[in-house]
């Protein structure tokens, strides 16, 4: 606030006092002029920082209504980066949900995966296994060959034809030598079974 310069309300009613008793003296018109002067000088001064003190009053209640939209305004952005806040940290627990989901997923493929490769594995061992059988059993087939050929080569076939010939002759002698035992052991029984019914008729006969 602007400062008065040497003026004083009470000095244009004040009467100065005399020293040692003289009487009081009436002020001087030019005095109260200079103080009237003075006077309006302090109240234009007054209404200069008056109109000062009104416009710093309507920046600053401009400012606050400044101030009172952004501080709505921040409390609207807030609330949505809490609300965006609540549906990130949504978001994240679902992605971890997902993840935990995956990576079980993820698990137990990697054990399918290992039990199919040990199934593979266990069937290339069979497979090989049984390869080495059937390369077994060939070539045992064809050492057979070989020995079977060697056996009944065309120049050992007049020696195994004349082999066969006598084992045939051998076979149906004894099958000949058979078949007369078989005859005679018949004829045998059919004389065994004749006495045994001539025995019975002799035996009825005497009985009666």
């Amino acid at each position: 606030m602007s400062q008065l310069t040497g003026f004083n309300v009470e000095d244009m009613v004040n009467v100065t006092p005399l020293k040692g008793g003289e009487e009081t003296q009436e002020p001087k018109v030019e005095e109260l002029i200079a103080k009237l002067r003075r006077l309006q000088q302090g109240k234009r001064a007054l209404e200069e920082e008056i109109e000062e003190l009104k416009s710093v009053s309507d920046s600053l209640q401009k400012e606050l209504v400044t101030l009172q939209t952004e501080a709505y305004q921040l409390r609207g952005i807030s609330k949505e980066k809490e609300e965006l806040c609540r549906k990130l940290q949504f978001q994240c627990e679902e992605s971890e949900q997902d993840s935990a989901r995956q990576f079980k997923h993820n698990k137990k493929s990697e054990e399918l995966l290992e039990q199919y490769r040990c199934e593979i594995q266990e069937f290339k061992l069979k497979h090989r296994k049984q390869r080495l059988k059937f390369e077994n059993q060939l070539h045992q087939l064809i050492e057979q060959h070989k020995n079977l050929h060697s056996i009944f080569a065309p120049e050992r076939l007049p020696d195994e034809l004349e082999s066969v010939e006598n084992t045939k002759s051998q076979l149906i002698s004894a099958e000949q030598l058979k078949l007369a035992q078989l005859h005679r052991l018949s004829e045998e029984l059919e004389d065994v079974r004749k006495q045994k019914q001539l025995g019975a008729t002799t035996a009825e006969t005497q009985d009666q």
